[in-house]
């Protein structure tokens, strides 16, 4: 799994030397097409709503506010890094962003890096927790590869009593921190046995098809549905099979809680939906629905492999059935979003979503 901790802390660093990407379609027709909100924004990722705002996060670290109709209002604050961190708002109007690893895979971690901040307009960031400290303490026990005291914070979810939720890509558990930089570990992602995909290069630097690799989990996001409950999403680490990141659904208030792929309906941490490829961003929306980013519809390795600087990714609609776990799902703007970032619904049922996450880009509402 070395080679998703290493991808992810590559994409956190904005690590793509000489790429230059192509912003998805402006607008499309058919059942579901693009409508650009904030356009010209470079390298746009995290994406949040309050009221009628949209705020988005950039390349640079900088976070911005939008009304829905596009014009924007000010910048909430700029954190470091050098890549867009990861955002949420909660239901009082604060933001926060989320710094992940930065630097080069396996170094020390940069100055600002894996850190929580509050932003407050008009002043320096207010830092809140060093994740990457507590991390350095709470080493992954089911750690496949690299240290398990990495710390690659890579999704955020805002809670109405002020605490946060971190979902923590190379730790593979998701933190809970409270506003005085307490920190709780809420969960932890076992990994998973997967299958190595055909179209890889042959050995030795890669093993053969077939070859049933155990693959981290990799969480890269987290968010809260409409029914309360906590959500976490997987990229899926090396080898990257299609098909084999999940989505958990985690009981609120939990701590020490276990994800586990070959007991994944007990505890308080129970799969909701399996079969999505290189999640990087979920969004709760109305009626229970939650939205899940696809990076490259084909896999992030693939994407990587494949030499080209862009990819198509999805964005993902599901449903729980009768029971709470995912049921019927939905890909909207198919085929029309390159990397895509992140996404977020409005209090009105609104769905935004940013892309791509390298290069020029935008915010967009899905019709």
């Amino acid at each position: 799994m070395g080679v998703a901790k290493a991808r992810l802390a590559a994409v956190s660093a904005a690590v793509l030397v000489g790429s230059v990407l192509v912003a998805a379609p402006a607008e499309a027709s058919g059942a579901n097409w693009l409508k650009p909100v904030v356009t010209g924004v470079d390298s746009p990722r995290g994406v949040s709503t309050f009221w009628s705002k949209v705020i988005y996060s950039t390349g640079d670290g900088s976070v911005w506010e939008a009304w829905s109709s596009g014009k924007k209002i000010r910048k909430l604050g700029t954190v470091p890094g050098g890549f867009a961190p990861a955002i949420d708002t909660n239901v009082w109007g604060t933001t926060y962003a989320l710094t992940g690893a930065g630097g080069e895979p396996g170094a020390p971690l940069t100055p600002g890096a894996a850190t929580l901040y509050k932003l407050w307009p008009g002043h320096a960031p207010i830092k809140i927790a060093d994740i990457g400290k507590y991390q350095a303490k709470d080493p992954d026990p089911y750690n496949q590869a690299d240290s398990p005291t990495e710390s690659n914070p890579f999704g955020v979810a805002a809670l109405r009593d002020g605490t946060v939720l971190v979902a923590d890509a190379a730790n593979n558990d998701l933190l809970r921190v409270w506003p005085n930089g307490h920190v709780k570990t809420v969960a932890r992602l076992k990994p998973r046995m997967v299958k190595v995909p055909s179209g890889y290069p042959p050995p030795p630097d890669f093993p053969p098809a077939g070859t049933p690799v155990n693959s981290e989990a990799v969480a890269t996001s987290v968010t809260v549905g409409s029914d309360g409950y906590w959500y976490v999403g997987e990229l899926r680490g090396f080898p990257a099979t299609p098909g084999t990141s999940q989505i958990w659904r985690i009981k609120p208030g939990s701590v020490g809680a276990v994800c586990d792929p070959y007991k994944p309906y007990k505890g308080n941490c129970q799969r909701w939906a399996d079969g999505y490829t290189s999640i990087v961003d979920l969004a709760g929306g109305p009626r229970g629905a939650i939205a899940a980013v696809q990076l490259a519809r084909d896999s992030w390795l693939r994407w990587e492999l494949s030499g080209q600087p862009t990819a198509v990714g999805s964005l993902i609609v599901q449903w729980p059935n009768k029971w709470h776990y995912g049921g019927p799902r939905k890909e909207v703007a198919r085929g029309k979003l390159q990397l895509p970032g992140g996404a977020a619904w409005s209090r009105w049922g609104e769905l935004y979503v940013s892309s791509p996450v390298f290069g020029p880009g935008a915010i967009y509402r899905v019709h």
